[in-house]
């Protein structure tokens, strides 16, 4: 994948480097599909992937495309306003993000994939290596380059099916981490015609961040193709009205590439002949971009080849994958099923506020033995709580959504390393991270949903993690009303599982849970 260096310049209140290109490391690990937030090969500063959050935006002047001199450069834009606590929502597309950079390598995912074909006749394909998939040389190469050995499990499925002549769409569920990503990247590369100088295969993501994500693995698994370019159709990417795109692979968010479709007509979507959907999960919880996708996916040819990706499919998402995409083929995983056999569950009765904190001190002795995560329903809880911990001496990590990404990341990093024994964090800014070290769980504050019910997924979510691989896992909930004794006797009763109460100001009990 040919991408040049041609001198771009930076300009942010951070950093400014007009002298031409420098290397910057990430500790951000490389598994395929876990990308590091880099761009045009390792020169590319992560400050653009994570652009968003440092209430930058991108602008490529005067047609300054990947692949075409990759010239980028940064503009101050305004931060969004700050969400109350009450009205913080999972912002999907940051977590999304934040799985890709903490990721070292792949996840060993223990799930079973049940496949549902579309003609339930026809044999049904996996392999066990890449050589039996028969890909052109180059690409091949540029996988093992990836330090890809065999395929993940995903990949053994979906790859015959996405490579299949003629080529047959697809549904597929894939967390972060499983090895989607260079899946489809390395369906994409198989049906370019490198002679042929227009776009060929077209890659909508929920945001610029993760193109630019999809984009580096585009860039290392093509590295011995210099044929291929690619394009990003993000916003402030600005060409001239009338030019038309040379680059065979583009990749951008909705929007964006909406108007390059329609409007600019920089792209021709009856000649697209790989159509992918990244993250539909997270495309459809932002305003428009269903709308938009839905738009984009009604241009293209019949016999384009649809692909769609989601790491949930609620209802909202299959509705919408299935207006989107004709005739698949389907990949689930199976939910492996999260029990709560091997977790002791407790609660401490407390009056107010200060008193849950005095009760969290006094268990602080025993539970730091391993590693604990407290649970608080809001950011300004969450902030109180690390900070009152800090001054009574006790190393603790907080990780909030005002925080970076890559702030985030670095916190995940050190919890893991075990820097810090314990991390004091919100719902939000814990979903989908774990952290095998986890054997204690304390919910400062109980798991309730919108409406004030108890949200008995979360809590299973939150205490489930301590109880992995066979080992016994401690669970602490702090209740200090009526309202939330309501809420714990109703969990409860939903996992027909004991919650014992324990006297925190007992150390003969302190002791005998610690043990």
């Amino acid at each position: 994948m040919m991408m040049s260096h041609a001198g771009w310049e930076l300009t942010s209140p951070v950093l400014t480097a007009a002298s031409g290109p420098r290397e910057v490391h990430s500790r951000a690990g490389g598994g395929l599909g876990a990308g590091v937030a880099t761009w045009c090969g390792a020169y590319f500063h992560k400050w653009v992937a994570l652009g968003r959050d440092y209430g930058h935006r991108l602008l490529g002047p005067g047609g300054g495309r990947a692949g075409s001199g990759c010239q980028v450069g940064i503009i101050k834009t305004s931060t969004t306003a700050e969400k109350t606590d009450e009205e913080e929502k999972e912002d999907r597309a940051a977590q999304s993000l934040l799985n890709k950079l903490i990721r070292s390598n792949l996840v060993d995912n223990t799930n079973q994939v049940e496949v549902l074909q579309r003609d339930p006749n026809s044999p049904l394909y996996s392999v066990k290596s890449f050589e039996e998939l028969r890909l052109k040389p180059q690409l091949l190469q540029g996988v093992y380059a990836m330090g890809f050995n065999r395929p993940s499990k995903i990949q053994e499925n979906a790859l015959p099916m996405m490579l299949a002549e003629p080529p047959q769409n697809l549904i597929a569920q894939s967390q972060s981490g499983t090895g989607k990503t260079a899946a489809f990247v390395l369906a994409m590369l198989s049906r370019v015609e490198p002679a042929d100088r227009y776009p060929q295969c077209l890659c909508l993501s929920p945001t610029y961040e993760l193109a630019l994500q999809t984009g580096k693995v585009i860039e290392q698994m093509g590295k011995f193709y210099p044929e291929l370019k690619l394009a990003y159709a993000v916003r402030g990417n600005k060409l001239e009205r009338g030019q038309k795109i040379s680059e065979q692979i583009v990749i951008g968010t909705p929007g964006t590439v909406l108007d390059w479709c329609s409007k600019l007509k920089f792209i021709d979507p009856k000649k697209i002949k790989v159509f992918v959907l990244d993250e539909a999960d997270v495309m459809i919880a932002t305003q428009g971009h269903q709308d938009q996708s839905i738009r984009i996916q009604r241009m293209l040819p019949r016999n384009c080849q649809m692909l769609l990706f989601s790491a949930t499919f609620e209802d909202s998402v299959w509705k919408f994958a299935q207006k989107v995409v004709p005739d698949p083929n389907i990949i689930k995983l199976k939910r492996e099923e999260e029990t709560l056999d091997t977790i002791k569950q407790y609660y401490v009765l407390c009056s107010s506020r200060d008193e849950k904190f005095q009760a969290l001190c006094n268990l602080y002795g025993a539970i730091t033995i391993a590693q604990a995560m407290i649970f608080c329903h809001t950011r300004k809880t969450a902030s109180w709580l690390a900070a009152e911990l800090s001054k009574e001496g006790h190393q603790v990590a907080l990780l909030s959504g005002e925080m970076m990404v890559e702030q985030r990341a670095a916190v995940i990093e050190r919890f893991r390393e075990g820097k810090e024994k314990v991390l004091v964090t919100t719902n939000v800014c814990a979903r989908g991270i774990d952290v095998e070290q986890v054997s204690v769980v304390i919910n400062f504050d109980l798991p309730v949903d919108k409406d004030g019910n108890p949200d008995n997924e979360t809590y299973l979510h939150r205490i489930g993690r301590t109880g992995r691989f066979g080992k016994r896992g401690l669970a602490v909930n702090m209740v200090d009303s009526k309202h939330s004794m309501n809420i714990l006797n109703r969990i409860q009763e939903h996992f027909n599982k004991k919650i014992e109460r324990l006297d925190t100001d007992d150390l003969d009990e302190i002791e005998k849970i610690a043990n």
